[in-house]
């Protein structure tokens, strides 16, 4: 056997792809220098004043496990397992309710109706903060529209609760899992609902044997995407409850600013830190979800 020599002048493979990386990486520069600015330089001082603890009588600084210890203790432990709840609950009922409407969004015969479904689903996905909480209080706040002609104040019925912020938080859970889960249904091929039928499954049985198991990666990447959502949301909660419901956001507001204790901002840094922890298990359980989903659905 004679081995090829290469041609005289001809430039080496590596080396090629080495000058077509090189444009990319410099393309790509300004992104990573923002993204280390924006959000390198914010984590850094984190975890620096997390960890802070200062000597009212001194002022000296040095480095402790106080911060993190007090984040799980007393009213920052209630708030955090609260926050945990809450959004728990809501991207459970959110998931649950907007898997069906995803699916008759997809098997919607009507083109036009589709479109508007994850037009407005697209708009509500991201539709928060102050002015959500303004159109529940003047919906069904106690003195909202809704509230007083269907009487629901007699039954019991109280908006600045645990449950009147979960009903609130489905205003944009909901749409945000049909726009998370849409593209999961449109990938179940026709086939296997045909070969389910042609064996004798009923409707149900394909569903339950053959869709939700397919599903199941993305339906579980759906709710934790659903419940980071709920876990991060701030101004909704702080316009609508205050301090009535406790959640760790409204614990750190307070902590920063010093409406409870005075000297607490570290303590907020670390309460910080443990919502950061908590991202990231988040996570770590979706990205290999969504990986196994597009195996199946590709």
């Amino acid at each position: 056997m004679t081995a090829t020599l290469p041609r005289a002048g001809a430039v080496p493979v590596a080396s090629v792809k080495r000058r077509g990386r090189a444009p990319g990486l410099l393309a790509v520069l300004p992104l990573l220098v923002f993204t280390a600015i924006a959000f390198g330089l914010p984590a850094l001082a984190m975890l620096n004043g997390a960890f802070t603890v200062k000597h009212q009588a001194s002022g000296a600084a040095s480095y402790s496990l106080a911060n993190m210890t007090a984040s799980l203790r007393g009213p920052y432990l209630t708030a955090l397992l609260g926050s945990v709840k809450l959004s728990a609950v809501s991207a459970a009922i959110a998931a649950t309710v907007g898997l069906p409407l995803a699916q008759a969004v997809v098997t919607s015969r009507f083109r036009a109706l589709r479109e508007a479904v994850l037009t407005a689903s697209g708009v509500l996905a991201n539709f928060g903060g102050v002015p959500l909480a303004f159109a529940f209080v003047a919906t069904l706040g106690n003195a909202g529209v809704l509230t007083r002609h269907l009487g629901l104040a007699e039954a019991g019925w109280d908006l600045y609760s645990f449950w009147g912020l979960v009903i609130v938080y489905l205003y944009f859970l909901i749409p945000l899992m049909v726009l998370t889960i849409t593209p999961a249904l449109e990938g179940l091929r026709s086939q296997w609902r045909e070969a389910a039928h042609n064996n004798g499954a009923t409707a149900l049985q394909y569903w339950v044997h053959v869709a939700l198991p397919v599903l199941a990666p993305s339906l579980l990447g759906g709710f934790v995407l659903l419940f980071g959502s709920a876990f991060a949301a701030y101004a909704t909660a702080a316009a609508m409850v205050g301090s009535s419901v406790p959640l760790v956001t409204l614990q750190i507001a307070d902590a920063l600013s010093g409406n409870v204790l005075v000297g607490q901002e570290n303590v907020a840094l670390a309460l910080s830190l443990d919502m950061v922890l908590v991202a990231g298990l988040v996570m770590a359980v979706y990205l290999p979800l969504q990986r196994r989903s597009a195996r199946w659905l590709a």
